[in-house]
């Protein structure tokens, strides 16, 4: 059992405020912008926001909203 990541807690995900992320969705399209805000619901507020599918970038926007019932994951991008 040492080997499972810690649990995901409310905190932690808000430390990514103002960092570049990757927010994969159910739909399996993966938006990247720089997060901000978050909330307790998983609700995603992306600035800078470009959605990718296949590897390619289909759309641009300026602000996104990413509703948290349709969100896999979130990953920070580099540093």
């Amino acid at each position: 059992m040492s080997n499972l990541a810690p649990p995901l807690t409310t905190t932690r995900p808000r430390t990514l405020q103002g960092k570049t992320v990757l927010v994969k969705t159910n739909s399996g399209s993966d938006f990247k912008g720089i997060l901000h805000c978050l909330d307790g619901f998983l609700n995603i507020a992306l600035e800078h926001c470009e959605e990718w599918s296949n590897g390619e970038c289909r759309r641009t926007y300026g602000d996104a909203f990413i509703r948290g019932n349709n969100v896999t994951f979130i990953s920070l991008i580099g540093k």
